[in-house]
């Protein structure tokens, strides 16, 4: 009752076919696909798609038993320069019109910085950054409201969704089915509150558990007073109390592992398998 999946780019730019292939070798039955970080093809710009190359990739996936869940576009939704940003707008509205020819509902993206290369700012958490974020979230909305299908979004600590309070906020402020949630429980956290993982887990899914879509599977553990992500399984996650909340919520949920080095994917897989089956 739990599908395992992993990010093609995890295992470096290739050709569909060649990442197809190596995917279904490992046992993963989706993936959360981002073209320009994964696909070595073509090199993917605005403008370029279309449902011919939509679904000659879904095809090439499907024919190794692999679906696509989310369609990725991590793009700066927040880029403090207008002009920019309305460069990534037309970017993942272009994924949003197209999502549905790859096999799929969903395209997800963390929810940005006030610094345009991503990097943490100190204002990430202010009342002028989270509106900024929704005025973008109410295009990237109307846009999939028009083609029913879904932006599911990211909590992460540095950015400007940072908390579950804020996430709930996002939720209740615009008021849509079509956006939802991706859970990264790593994501919560930083060298200060991760002993309160637990805490921010249970809230979390108690906020806003009827609208998370994707999770999302990391570990970690701190070094050099800092979040390391290493993979699942091999750090201070309580990967326990998720698999539970995910087993007695979210039943058959895509989770897809990520930051995972090819050589762990499929030990990792494994972990989340057996520990999900013993919860």
């Amino acid at each position: 009752m739990i599908n395992i999946g992993m990010r093609p780019h995890d295992l470096g730019k290739q050709s569909v076919e060649s990442l197809a292939n190596k995917i279904g070798e490992k046992g993963f039955n989706c993936i959360q696909l981002a073209l320009k970080k994964a696909v070595a093809d073509f090199d993917y710009n605005n403008g370029m798609m279309s449902p011919g190359m939509a679904q000659s990739i879904k095809e090439t996936f499907y024919k190794k038993g692999i679906r696509i869940a989310v369609l990725g576009c991590y793009v700066n939704v927040t880029h403090p320069d207008d002009i920019e940003r309305g460069k990534l707008i037309d970017r993942f509205k272009e994924h949003i019109r197209f999502v549905r020819d790859f096999g799929c509902s969903i395209v997800g993206t963390e929810t940005g910085s006030l610094n345009g290369d991503y990097s943490y700012n100190d204002n990430n958490g202010g009342e002028e950054a989270f509106e900024r974020f929704m005025d973008t979230l109410k295009i990237l909305n109307a846009e999939a409201e028009k083609f029913g299908v879904i932006v599911a979004i990211e909590i992460v600590k540095k950015h400007i969704i940072n908390t579950p309070q804020r996430m709930k906020r996002v939720l209740d402020t615009i008021n849509s089915n079509n956006v939802q949630v991706i859970f990264d429980a790593v994501n919560l956290l930083d060298a200060e509150n991760y002993q309160e993982q637990d805490e921010l887990i249970k809230e979390s899914f108690e906020l806003f558990g009827d609208r998370i879509i994707i999770i999302h599977a990391k570990d970690f553990v701190i070094e050099n007073n800092d979040i390391k992500v290493v993979p699942p399984g091999q750090g201070l996650l309580n990967y326990a109390l998720l698999m539970k909340l995910v087993k007695e919520r979210k039943p058959y949920i895509d989770v897809l592992i990520e930051n995972c080095k090819e050589e762990y994917m499929v030990s990792s897989k494994k972990f989340i398998e057996d520990l999900y089956a013993k919860v």
